[in-house]
C-alpha cells in the first residue's frame, strides 16, 4: 500500500527551502516542476506500477487514476482506494477494511503532505544524475536510515517539465517502477470528490481509527 503513495509525491514535489547537503542543479529543477503544478488548479492522470523482484523476475503491472487538487486526493489501484480530504486520509483495503489516518502520520511515506508542508528537506536529500536525452534524472535518499526505501530515482520530462517516471528501490532490493500517462492539467474536480462516504463501500465495512 505504502508504494502507491509515491505516485502522488510526483506532481506535488516542493522544494522551498533547501539545505547544505542538497543539488542545487536539481533543487532548480525541483523548484521548476513545483511552479508548473501550481498553476494547475486541478489534475488527473493515468498511472502503471511494475514490481521487480531482487532477481529481476517481473512481477507484474497494476494500473489505477490519480485525481489530485490542492491537497486534497482520491487514488483508486484495482478495489483499493485512497481519499484524502485534506486532514485526514481513509484507505480502503479493497476487501471489508477502511484505515483512516492523520495527513500528519503521513510521514513515513512520500505523501503529498511532505512535500507540502516542507518535509521533503528534512526526509531526503537529492542530487541531480543526469541531464541526458528528454528527461533530467534526480535521486534521492532518505535521511533516515529505518525508511524501507533504499533510493528513489525521478524523471523530469524536459519539455513538459513534469515528472513522468519513477524507480524506487527497497531494502530488500525490490525495484517499482511508475510510468505516468494522460495526464489532465485542465481537469475539473468536484470538491465532494474528495469526501469520504462510507456508502460507497460494504455494508459491513469495518471502520479503523
Amino acid at each position: 500500500m505504502k508504494k502507491i503513495y509515491t505516485v502522488l509525491s510526483l506532481f506535488l514535489i516542493t522544494a522551498s527551502s533547501i539545505n547544505a547537503q542538497n543539488d542545487a542543479a536539481a533543487k532548480k529543477i525541483l523548484d521548476g516542476v513545483s511552479s508548473t503544478i501550481k498553476n494547475y488548479k486541478a489534475i488527473t492522470a493515468n498511472f502503471s506500477l511494475t514490481s521487480i523482484s531482487s532477481k529481476g523476475k517481473n512481477n507484474g503491472v497494476k494500473s489505477g487514476l490519480v485525481s489530485l487538487k490542492g491537497q486534497k486526493y482520491i487514488m483508486k489501484l484495482n478495489k483499493v482506494e485512497i481519499v484524502c480530504d485534506g486532514s485526514k486520509i481513509y484507505n480502503y483495503d479493497g476487501n471489508k477494511t477502511v484505515t483512516i489516518s492523520s495527513v500528519d502520520d503521513a510521514s513515513a511515506t512520500l505523501s503529498p503532505q511532505i512535500l507540502l508542508s516542507n518535509f521533503y528537506d528534512k526526509d531526503y536529500t537529492y542530487k541531480l544524475i543526469s541531464s541526458v536525452g528528454a528527461f533530467h534524472e534526480i535521486q534521492l535518499l532518505p535521511n533516515d536510515k529505518r525508511k524501507n526505501v533504499q533510493k528513489i530515482n525521478i524523471f523530469v520530462d524536459k519539455s513538459k517539465n513534469m515528472i513522468t517516471k519513477a524507480k524506487v528501490l527497497d531494502k530488500s532490493n525490490n525495484t517499482t517502477e511508475l510510468s505516468i500517462s494522460n495526464m489532465n492539467t485542465k481537469a475539473v474536480l468536484n470538491d465532494n470528490l474528495f469526501l469520504f462516504n462510507k456508502a460507497k463501500y460494504p455494508a459491513d465495512v469495518e471502520i479503523l481509527d
